[in-house]
């Protein structure tokens, strides 16, 4: 039943046809399971926690930078270096404190998934990346749970809805992975911030008709969203008999292609120590002109698109240390040049800018 407070603050939703009182006790009684606290996230936690849904998961393990601000609207700038999953319990809080909120501060893998997945009705993927995407995915099969999967990247965002009342689910839609050096990441391909709203808010609209059994959803489609030109697309999915192979779940970073080759690192200790005792080496920063502009390690700069093309520029008889932010980019520089030029003195920087500012120079700006 609702309370006096929830029965004044969802009037609005009280004058929908086809929705009234009985849909909205249909949310109170409903969890849903949220998978990343991001862009996505941000926009499907507010929505669904001011709709009135009863519970809500939040898995999260990351911290808030600087550059999440500019799309992930759950967040201040008081709240930058503090874990998301506190801000986001603390902001959602106050905007509804009827939601009860369970914090699950891990990131997702094939030892955790099965039993946080298992006590929702519904997951809601807010990741960006692609072996979680098919290890929810996975878990959703196995546990019989329907799930609302969303992307972004640069100016277009997807959305739909896998494993409700239909056999289709993300492996239709992706049934191999792609090669993880050809998807460049939002750090390195950009996003527009205002997208994330858009298909977020998206999410949680197909999350909502899904509780109360209301309209059309995207079950067996594809929603295509391009924000330049706002055309839209709606294309049928079709099922490629892949939901029968899902008997358990697997290392997700290996079926992805992820740790495909080994790659040294050296520590930002150790790259600290070498400059200390002017070593002979090669500092590379594969970032962009602008990251380099805010803080710099003053390596050589080779933006990661561009390294192909700068081939020459890489040392062959001394070690190269290579680094971006936090250690994403430069470790797919070091698998590429390894894989193409067969060369065995190149060393990722394990953590990148990020952890020389929290280890060796606490005054380097972080962005």
């Amino acid at each position: 039943m609702l309370s006096p407070d929830e029965i004044k603050r969802y009037q609005r939703h009280f004058v929908l046809p086809n929705f009234g009182q009985e849909a909205q006790e249909k949310l109170k009684n409903s969890s849903v399971l949220i998978v990343g606290l991001g862009a996505l996230g941000s926009p499907v936690s507010l929505y669904l926690a001011a709709a009135g849904i009863g519970r809500l998961g939040l898995v999260d393990a990351d911290s808030i930078n600087i550059t999440n601000l500019q799309r992930q609207v759950l967040y201040r700038e008081q709240d930058i270096n503090a874990k998301k999953l506190d801000r986001a319990v603390d902001n959602i809080a106050q905007l509804n404190h009827n939601v009860i909120l369970d914090a699950h501060p891990y990131f997702l893998n094939s030892d955790n998934a099965l039993e946080i997945l298992a006590d929702y009705d519904l997951v809601i993927d807010c990741t960006d990346n692609f072996p979680t995407r098919y290890l929810v995915n996975d878990a959703c099969i196995l546990l019989n749970k329907p799930y609302v999967y969303g992307s972004i990247h640069q100016y277009e965002g997807q959305v739909s809805v896998f494993n409700a009342n239909s056999d289709i689910n993300y492996r239709d839609l992706f049934p191999e992975p792609p090669n993880p050096e050809s998807v460049p990441n939002c750090e390195e391909g950009g996003v527009l911030g205002s997208l994330a709203g858009i298909i977020g808010s998206i999410q949680a609209n197909e999350a909502i008709k899904l509780l109360t059994n209301i309209g059309e959803p995207l079950i067996e489609k594809l929603f295509i969203f391009d924000s330049l030109t706002l055309d839209t697309r709606k294309i049928k999915l079709k099922s490629k008999n892949t939901k029968a192979s899902v008997k358990s779940l697997i290392d997700y970073d290996e079926f992805c292609k992820i740790k495909n080759k080994m790659i040294k690192e050296v520590t930002v200790k150790e790259l600290h120590q070498m400059m200390e005792n002017k070593e002979d080496f090669q500092l590379i920063d594969v970032r962009e002109p602008n990251e380099a502009e805010i803080s710099t390690l003053n390596g050589e700069l080779i933006p990661l698109g561009q390294i192909p093309e700068n081939e020459d520029k890489i040392e062959k008889s001394k070690k190269v240390v290579i680094h971006c932010r936090s250690g994403a980019r430069s470790g797919q520089a070091v698998n590429y040049l390894q894989g193409k030029l067969g060369l065995d003195n190149l060393y990722n920087l394990k953590g990148g800018i990020l952890a020389w500012a929290d280890e060796i120079d606490p005054t380097m700006e972080k962005y």
